[in-house]
Order: C-alpha cells, then sequence, then structure tokens
C-alpha cells in the first residue's frame, strides 16, 4: 500500500496551495451571488482533469526513440500508475486556482502587489478566529473518517470489505455534491438576505433552504437506493465485492434523508459567522461517531455505515435545534427557557 500511497500523495501535494486559491475565488463568487462562474471553472477543469486521468495513468504511449531524453519524459510515455491521477488532479487545481486568479483582477477584486504583501495583524486576526474554528471543525472531520476507514480496511485480510467500504462512500459522495450545493447556498443567501432585510429576511430563507434540503434528501435517498444495482457493477466488476455494498450503501442511501438538514443548517451557521458553534457541533457528532466505531458495532460494514449514520443524525438534529432555538434568527418566543 504504502508503494502506491507514498507517491500518490506526493504528486498530489502540489496541488495544495492552488486548491486553496481556487476555494477562495469560489467563495467570492458566492459571496457575489454568482454561482454560474465557479459552475464553469468547475466544469472546465473536471474536464481537463479527467482527459488527464488515462494519460498520466498510463502513459502517451513512446516516441520514435526508444531512448527517453530525461525521467519525466519517460514517466510521460510509460505513465505514472496510480500517483498519475494525483498528477492530473494537481494540474486542473493549478489551472483551476489561475482560472479565478484571472477572474479576480479583471474584476478589481484582486491586485496582484497585494498578493505579495503581507496582511497585517489586525486584519488577520478575524479571519484566524474564524478561520481556527473552521480548521478545528474539519480536522475532527478527517479524524472520524480515517478511524472509519481503518475500521473498513482491518475487518478481513481479503481487502473485500475495504473495496465495498470505498465504493460505497464514492456512490454516497455523488450525493454529497448535491448537499454542499445547498450548504453553499445558504451560506451565501442567508447572509446576503439578513444584510438587506434584517433578521426576518434571514429566517425566511434559511426556513425555505430547509425546505428545500429536506426535498433533496428525499430525492437522493430514493433515487440512490432504487439505482444500487445499476451503479455497482460500475465500480467494480468482482461479485463477492458487489454483494458485499449492498447493506452498506443501502444504508448510506437513507442518510441522504438527514443529510437535508445537515447541509442546509451548516450552511446557515456559515452564512451568520457561528464557526464556533458549528465546531462545537461537528466535534460533538464526531464523538458519538468514534464511540459507535469503538463499540461492537464497528466490527461490521454495516455498523460502520450505522456510525455515519449517527453522526450525520447528531449533526441534523443539533444545526435544526440551534436554527429554532439558539440562531438569531430563532423566532420570538423560541428561546430556552
Amino acid at each position: 500500500v504504502m508503494a502506491y500511497a507514498v507517491p500518490y500523495l506526493r504528486l498530489r501535494a502540489f496541488g495544495m496551495l492552488p486548491a486553496l486559491l481556487s476555494s477562495c475565488g469560489f467563495a467570492a463568487y458566492n459571496g457575489m451571488l454568482n454561482t454560474v462562474t465557479p459552475l464553469k471553472v468547475t466544469l472546465t477543469t473536471n474536464l481537463i482533469n479527467m482527459i488527464l486521468d488515462p494519460l498520466f495513468i498510463f502513459g502517451i504511449g513512446r516516441g520514435a526513440s526508444s531512448t527517453p531524453s530525461s525521467l519525466m519524459l519517460s514517466s510521460l510515455q510509460t505513465g505514472f500508475g496510480a500517483a498519475g491521477a494525483a498528477a492530473a488532479t494537481s494540474v486542473s487545481e493549478i489551472v483551476s486556482s489561475l482560472i479565478y486568479v484571472r477572474l479576480l483582477i479583471r474584476r478589481k477584486l484582486v491586485q496582484l502587489k497585494r498578493l505579495l504583501k503581507p496582511p497585517s495583524l489586525k486584519a488577520l486576526i478575524p479571519l484566524i478566529q474564524g478561520g481556527l474554528a473552521i480548521l478545528l471543525r474539519q480536522a475532527t472531520l478527517n479524524v472520524a473518517f480515517v478511524c472509519a476507514a481503518r475500521r473498513a480496511q482491518a475487518l478481513d485480510p481479503s481487502g473485500v470489505s475495504a473495496a465495498a467500504y470505498g465504493i460505497t462512500m464514492q456512490i454516497y459522495s455523488l450525493g454529497v455534491v448535491a448537499h454542499l450545493g445547498i450548504q453553499a447556498t445558504a451560506a451565501s443567501m442567508v447572509s446576503s438576505a439578513r444584510a438587506t432585510g434584517g433578521d426576518s429576511a434571514g429566517r425566511e430563507t434559511a426556513d425555505r433552504i430547509f425546505g428545500y434540503g429536506c426535498l433533496l434528501g428525499m430525492v437522493l435517498a430514493v433515487g440512490q437506493y432504487f439505482l444500487l444495482p445499476t451503479i455497482t457493477p460500475l465500480f467494480s466488476p468482482l461479485p463477492e465485492v458487489i454483494e458485499a455494498v449492498k447493506g452498506p450503501a443501502a444504508i448510506s442511501s437513507f442518510i441522504h434523508l438527514v443529510n437535508g438538514l445537515v447541509f442546509a443548517g451548516e450552511g446557515t451557521l456559515l452564512g451568520l459567522g457561528a464557526f464556533k458553534d458549528l465546531a462545537i457541533i461537528t466535534a460533538m457528532g464526531v464523538l458519538c461517531m468514534i464511540s459507535c466505531l469503538i463499540s461492537p458495532l464497528g466490527k461490521s460494514l454495516n455498523g460502520i455505515l450505522l456510525s455515519l449514520a449517527a453522526f450525520n443524525l447528531f449533526q441534523g438534529l443539533a444545526v435544526t435545534l440551534h436554527h429554532v432555538r439558539v440562531s438569531p434568527l430563532r423566532r420570538k418566543g423560541f428561546r430556552g427557557r
């Protein structure tokens, strides 16, 4: 595993800084309520990634000369193997960051000379305060999902459970992409509505997004469940892996029912700037998930997915409770007594 993982991570590391720049550009356009431009950039860079994947993984073939002129040329000719996927992703991230920087410069939102100038401590303090909470939240999420992946890989030496877990999470992530759209919409629209129309307008916007999130969750849950027999063979031709995916993938389908609340609520908290509250809720949800993983529930693949379901259920209930009882957008009279 290490022989594949180390080269993959090394090549993937080249995309870290560009990915950060792309995230800033994405957030800037969402803040302007412009979701079309990020969509175009994402489609472009994903297309580049799709084209480069087979070229970097399998190579472009040898040219007229049988002796490569350099190590890089040799690698391009023969392919990087599994690490080629990381190289393709890093290249697409670099292209994405360059596109965003160019677009932001054209809109006069970014100046190159200021990009190279260190910001003042006064300007950094609010970013550090908000960013630290988000960083801690993401770190706890990473810990939880690494623990889940490790438990899945240790279930059997054949690797069937690990493969089934990986496929299940890939299928599940297809729906999560749609939920992330709800989250981004809530983060931008709630803050915008509140700024222009006050708490009442922000609350109405958030309520609508909660409703749309729940509707999306129901559609994704039913759609994924009934499409599993068609989708699963696309990821693996092995009968034992396909059989092992059935139970966990069915559980992950119905997690989308709760995700409608989770992502709408998280987006609303982001729009309100309630980063600390979101980090606390996430940390408590992660504790719930890890408690399930270290219990007998974590000794089966279905149990691992039920642990994930417990995490999402806690998150959904917590963000909904925060919205109606704690949030600045709560209705009068709903303050806890």
